[in-house]
């Protein structure tokens, strides 16, 4: 089969699967189940690339279990973060704004729209079975990334809902292990473990075009559904996390900047006093006068404040 007829098929192929979804969604009254099923649509599509594909490499076989791996997992989390809260917020938000049309037009708004998104961003795991080339470096960077993007990505989610799950960390900010060096460690790794994949096309002959999959996939996760949706009403409604922003890095992980240091003035004891120095000659003479003062009772007098450096309060003289 050619490339643009595997092309045509994997995106039949998430049209499909995104209606049957669609339909369950109706029954559900639940539109945020098409997030669930956004990592299984990768695999079902790597895996049916893999079987029109004649590339027959290493690079060929290794791709499609990156992407199952990946993808189960992220279906899995999110299926279990949702479990008993019914429908997200942003797509009660949606159906609100559409009314009774919802049903309807989700089918081509969310679900096909989403699936449309899938296709072009899984365009590196078709390259990889229709181009064969040799094993390369780029192939190791690929699977750096990937490694990389994976747990850093699982590793996020996994800090994130042991942190919710402690009562004691409620209306706090997670800024814990990844999290203290950028405030969405799980996007950046998707980020990450999505140009892993186009290195790996990248390393095939004419593979450069589908790094628009990467891409696509970044610019949404920043700009789209990820980092701007979430942070919109954080920063206004939550003191403490305005302040999360400032140290932290939004998206690549970076040394947290912390405040400025705050010098405090020295305190007058603080430092031995050197001898022979204004100060030393002062505290003598303060000492010499003190002893005046103790050893004659009968002095009452003192002297203007204003230009005796030893001047006491008053209430710490004798009778």
């Amino acid at each position: 089969m050619t490339f643009a007829g595997t092309a045509l098929g994997g995106l039949l192929l998430v049209l499909s699967l995104a209606f049957l979804v669609w339909l369950l969604s109706l029954a559900r009254r639940d539109a945020s189940i098409v997030d669930i099923s956004w990592g299984p649509g990768f695999v079902a599509l790597a895996w049916l690339y893999r079987d029109l594909g004649d590339a027959g490499s290493l690079r060929g076989a290794l791709v499609p279990l990156l992407v199952t791996l990946w993808g189960v997992r992220l279906a899995v989390h999110i299926l279990w973060r949702n479990r008993g809260k019914g429908e997200d917020p942003r797509y009660r938000a949606i159906r609100r704004r559409w009314g009774p049309r919802f049903p309807i037009l989700s089918l081509p708004g969310v679900f096909w729209f989403q699936a449309v998104l899938l296709w072009i961003v899984a365009m590196p795991v078709l390259q990889v079975q229709r181009a064969a080339a040799a094993w390369s470096w780029l192939d190791w960077l690929g699977v750096g990334f990937c490694v990389l993007g994976f747990c850093f990505e699982a590793l996020g989610d996994w800090q994130l809902a042991r942190f919710r799950g402690d009562p004691a960390n409620a209306g706090k900010v997670m800024d814990r292990g990844l999290w203290r060096y950028t405030r969405h460690p799980n996007y950046f790794g998707d980020a990450a473990l999505w140009w892993g994949f186009g290195l790996f096309a990248l390393a095939t002959p004419g593979g450069v075009w589908t790094l628009l999959g990467p891409a696509l996939m970044t610019f949404l996760l920043l700009r789209v559904s990820g980092v701007s949706l979430l942070e919109k009403g954080l920063r206004e409604s939550r003191p403490e996390y305005r302040d999360y922003v400032e140290r932290t890095s939004a998206f690549l992980p970076a040394r947290r900047a912390g405040p400025a240091p705050v010098r405090a003035l020295p305190d007058r004891d603080s430092h031995p006093e050197v001898p022979g120095s204004p100060r030393s000659n002062v505290s003598s003479r303060c000492a010499n006068r003190r002893r005046q003062r103790i050893g004659n009772r009968t002095a009452r007098s003192r002297p203007p404040s204003g230009t005796n450096p030893c001047a006491e309060p008053a209430h710490t003289r004798g009778p």
